[in-house]
């Protein structure tokens, strides 16, 4: 008998269980959709609807098409701060990865106190933009800061670091690496303790050691991590705005006039609305461009 009721009692739960009804709980997605949807797919459409018009304050709002993206391209004011950006976005991406590769190098070999260590080499890239602009100000002061009097200890002439055409774009970039080189390294060093042990086992078997096993074998298993940094990177120095803001205001001049200081400009300081939709537009246009490219470098270095 204990043969004949065995089944029924391992086929009646299942039948149980199959008759039951499925519980869905995707409604309660619909509240994040609906943020999403409200504060970043609204404002971009409408964006996109402003580029299109002639639209300034006081006015009456008329429709131009594209004349606002071809007047961008006529536009030297424009141009000038599309070569800005991409001539600070190269300079201090290429200064980040080196200098933040070289830190999450240090801290991974770090032994002692190396918690310690690693907060403390994370501080600048926590503290506020506004705060990192207001240093350099006083840093790179041209009277009393303390870079051009280190100069002058070694005989060297006091620079005009953030009032010089040829001197602001180099400073932005080295103050912005400043803050976020350790970013970067933070990265690295997530990714060099990732990386599988018995790769670097086999490379010293081989009598692979010191720069060349940093050379061949670390770097290359970097790549994806790397890239990663990049991307990140790339988001925040394409938009560079607030350190340029707070400390030369986009100048002297146009010097240091970006893409989206440009677009502030034309918003906020000249009230020309459309085109500064347009300005932003192209802009994120870029990032994303950008963006994707490295993606797609980064799938390709995978492994």
């Amino acid at each position: 008998m204990s043969t004949i009721a065995s089944p029924a009692v391992t086929i009646a739960p299942e039948r149980v269980r199959r008759g039951q009804k499925k519980i869905s709980f995707s409604w309660m997605v619909w509240p994040a959709v609906a943020f999403v949807v409200l504060m970043m797919v609204f404002p971009l459409v409408y964006a996109a609807w402003i580029s299109l018009q002639d639209a300034s304050l006081g006015t009456e709002p008329r429709f131009v098409g594209l004349d606002n993206y071809l007047n961008l391209a006529s536009d030297p004011e424009f141009l000038n701060a599309f070569g800005v950006t991409w001539m600070l976005y190269g300079v201090a991406l290429a200064m980040q990865l080196v200098l933040g590769t070289w830190l999450g190098t240090v801290l991974n070999g770090v032994r002692t106190a190396r918690h310690l260590v690693r907060t403390i080499a994370i501080t600048p890239f926590m503290m506020p933009p506004v705060v990192v602009g207001m240093l350099a100000i006083v840093i790179l002061d041209p009277s009393v800061g303390i870079v051009n009097w280190l100069l002058g200890t070694v005989g060297a002439g006091p620079l005009l670091w953030l009032a010089s055409p040829r001197w602001v774009l180099l400073s932005v970039a080295l103050v912005d690496t400043w803050q976020w080189a350790p970013f970067v390294g933070l990265i690295v060093l997530g990714g060099l303790q990732s990386l599988p042990a018995s790769v670097f086992e086999a490379a010293e078997v081989d009598g692979v050691i010191g720069w060349r096993r940093f050379v061949y074998v670390t770097l290359p298993l970097l790549g994806p991590t790397l890239l990663t940094a990049a991307v990140l990177r790339s988001v925040d120095l394409l938009r560079f705005f607030d350190l340029v803001f707070i400390a030369t205001r986009g100048g002297p001049g146009n010097a240091s006039t970006t893409m989206n200081m440009y677009a502030y400009q034309q918003g906020f300081e000249f009230s020309r609305f459309g085109h500064a939709s347009a300005a932003m537009l192209t802009l994120s246009l870029v990032v994303l461009c950008t963006v994707m490219v490295f993606a797609r470098l980064r799938r390709a270095l995978s492994y």
